[in-house]
């Protein structure tokens, strides 16, 4: 208790008088990070006498505690020129003990980072390959406990591989050769403010707002990844008006989309104030899969400079990096945003009208066939979020997981007919959206809110019992999604024999089959069982996750094989019979099923008017 007191005094008495007059240096040598190393020296302003220096733990935006401090090695801290003793706590993993010796004001650290190989996972995946690399400061960085995170300012240098260019939202000092000298910031807008670089690289401007640049920032692992048709510019340009028309307020001085095109890093998109670092498959914007199945990323994590960024949860506005966030608000966080980025989408002509409710369609079946809803609430999902996040995928339609996201998007559709059809078509969304995100524009600014705030900002535009509403569907246990924003919207969502072009692209970016509503199974492209339906033919005849599907009816397993046995199941009186390896054993499971192919769509409702395609139709000028 003795040793706390003196380390948080110190910090928030003497340091921040210390750490206002003197910067924190960082200094980042990127020039091995193609070897997946990073040299990482600081200069930290200090005072003699116990001192705890601690590694960014919770991460904005990620909702867990993802910082990888495993990654860190080969610690080294001095003073003075003299080696000083560190000690890692043994409760929290994250922090470091030193003394400072007498007669030192500054405490000298390096250490290198271990950038990861090919992972999944979020921003402490694989980051870099040989032509390009994500630099998250967060990663790269240690900083004294006391001390709000707002008042550490942090100068920081990066130096980055011959030939290489890059991109940031952090403002430039000055530049010379491979080194760059950003403006000295808070460390909250360090963090806050990754870099992109590469030997691959363009930057394109997308457009303005009363001074305000956008700009699309492209590292690639090759030239031809980025040969990006114009019609996809143009359409980028229409979300930059689109999210204005939207949200009336842009809190933001430029903002800088940082796209990673390889398909050897963690595939994500990961929101920030003034940036979003967002990451797809290599030819994810030259293929035509690829950008259908990729539409909604970057308007997902755009929408999130106003709705998480500038409006933020109590629970996740901790402002440190060190203190538990609690998401029992994701579902406002990520939920209205996915339906946001969804609505955006067809808005600004990513999507068009169709492919729009193809992939809401496939967002509302998943749900809706989910064995696990019928025992655990939506609301759940976000309490829970920070251990599920990195749940496994077997039986994941047993025990939900980041549901939030999809269910989110249904709820908030929702919330967007009732409005429009309580006013009479006079209100929507729209109006909650320029009251709850909007003010004024300019440098970014943080105003967390409360369940309540919520739903006062929703009664403002339209008054009703929006407590009862929104309970109901977050703590309600149900067999069924919540699909009254599609039915009430003049839609309805059904199944039809053959798959979307749409779902069709969504299979060959993802490299994966679907066959969750005939048979009750998802596979990988080799034929490995992702998952299987608890309750549904193939789990009922005994299949299970993680085996791996050899043969179909006596014939080599392929996709088409499979589809074709399923379609024929209608009309026959066999079963369908799979050949599978589990382990070292091979089995046959006989599926007993007739129902043939089973694929989800929306199909139009004449008796209802069609709100839908209002709420999807553009707002600017084409």
């Amino acid at each position: 208790m003795r040793t706390f007191f003196t380390t948080l005094t110190w910090g928030l008495f003497a340091g921040v008088s210390v750490f206002g007059q003197n910067p924190i240096k960082l200094s980042v040598d990127a020039t091995d990070v193609s070897r997946h190393l990073v040299h990482v020296q600081m200069t930290i302003p200090a005072k003699p006498g116990p001192m705890t220096l601690l590694y960014p733990e919770w991460l904005p935006g990620e909702h867990t505690p993802t910082g990888p401090v495993t990654d860190v090695a080969g610690l080294r801290i001095t003073a003075a020129g003299k080696p000083v003793a560190w000690k890692r706590d043994s409760v929290n993993m994250f922090a470091f003990h030193v003394d400072v010796p007498a007669g030192a004001d500054a405490l000298e650290v390096a250490f290198e980072f271990i950038s990861p190989p090919e992972t999944g996972g979020f921003s402490s995946g694989s980051s870099a390959t040989t032509e390009l690399a994500v630099v998250s400061w967060n990663q790269l960085m240690l900083y004294p406990e006391g001390v709000p995170a707002d008042k550490l300012q942090i100068q920081a240098n990066l130096k980055v591989p011959n030939g290489w260019r890059y991109g940031s939202a952090l403002p430039i000092a000055r530049e010379s050769g491979q080194s760059v000298e950003f403006q000295p910031a808070s460390l909250t807008t360090v963090i806050d403010s990754p870099v992109t670089t590469g030997k691959h690289y363009r930057t394109i401007d997308i457009g303005g707002d009363n001074g305000i640049k956008h700009y699309l920032h492209l590292a690639a692992d090759s030239d031809a990844a980025m040969n990006v048709p114009d019609s996809l510019i143009d359409q980028y340009k229409n979300l930059v008006t689109e999210a204005g028309i939207l949200y009336n307020s842009r809190h933001y001085r430029s903002y800088h989309f940082l796209v990673t095109l390889s398909d050897h890093v963690a595939h994500f998109g990961l929101e920030h104030h003034e940036s979003s670092d967002d990451r797809i498959p290599e030819r994810a914007m030259v293929d035509e899969s690829g950008r259908k199945s990729s539409a909604t990323l970057l308007p997902h994590e755009f929408t999130h400079s106003w709705n998480g960024k500038y409006r933020r949860p109590s629970g996740l506005a901790t402002g440190d990096y060190s203190t538990p966030m609690k998401g029992d608000l994701l579902w406002v966080y990520e939920g209205l945003t996915n339906y946001l980025g969804f609505i955006l989408a067809p808005r600004s002509g990513l999507w068009s009208p169709e492919e729009f409710r193809s992939a809401l369609a496939t967002q509302a079946a998943r749900l809706d066939n989910q064995s696990g809803r019928a025992t655990r609430p939506l609301q759940d999902t976000a309490t829970g979020a920070q251990l599920f996040y990195s749940a496994r995928s077997d039986y994941s339609e047993l025990r939900r997981g980041t549901d939030f996201y999809d269910e989110g998007t249904l709820i908030w559709l929702e919330t967007d007919v009732m409005i429009r059809k309580l006013s009479n078509g006079a209100k929507s969304l729209d109006d909650f959206c320029k009251i709850f995100h909007g003010g004024t524009s300019g440098t970014p600014e943080l105003k967390p809110y409360e369940f309540e705030d919520v739903v006062a900002a929703l009664n403002s535009v339209q008054p009703y019992n929006w407590t009862a509403f929104l309970r109901a569907r977050l703590d309600t246990a149900s067999e069924h999604a919540p699909l009254g924003g599609i039915e009430e919207s003049g839609w309805k969502l059904a199944y039809g024999p053959k798959p979307t072009d749409f779902q069709t692209a969504n299979e060959s970016y993802r490299k994966g089959t679907n066959e969750m509503y005939s048979l009750g199974l998802t596979l990988s492209e080799d034929g490995t069982v992702i998952d299987v339906a608890v309750g549904r033919p193939a789990q009922k005849a005994g299949l299970s996750p993680a085996v791996k599907l050899i043969a179909v009816n006596r014939r080599t397993y392929s996709a088409t094989v499979l589809r074709e046995a399923i379609t024929a199941s209608a009309s026959s009186t066999e079963p369908v019979e799979l050949l599978i390896k589990d382990g070292d054993y091979y089995n046959t499971i006989r599926v007993d099923y007739r129902g043939g192919a089973r694929y989800p769509r929306l199909e139009r409702d004449p008796s209802k008017p069609d709100l839908l395609s209002q709420i999807i139709a553009p707002r600017g000028k084409k």
